[in-house]
């Protein structure tokens, strides 16, 4: 089942502050989120029912799923 990814405006400022590298490499990860939404090494938060943290080398980002 195919998912949308919103990104927030918050988020989107962190990913353009990065070096273009490592944007790229979050938009990747961003995008294959549509197909698989908790990838292999996604941490549950505590405390959330659906919120997530991803890691893209040393760049971590939250993801909240919505169903």
């Amino acid at each position: 089942m195919s998912s949308v990814i919103i990104v927030s405006k918050a988020t989107q400022k962190q990913i353009d502050d990065l070096p273009q590298e490592i944007q790229e490499r979050v938009d990747q990860k961003i995008q294959s989120l549509t197909d698989d939404p908790r990838p292999n090494g996604a941490t549950k938060l505590k405390g959330s029912k659906n919120e997530y943290r991803i890691r893209v080398g040393d760049t971590e980002f939250d993801t909240k799923l919505t169903m």
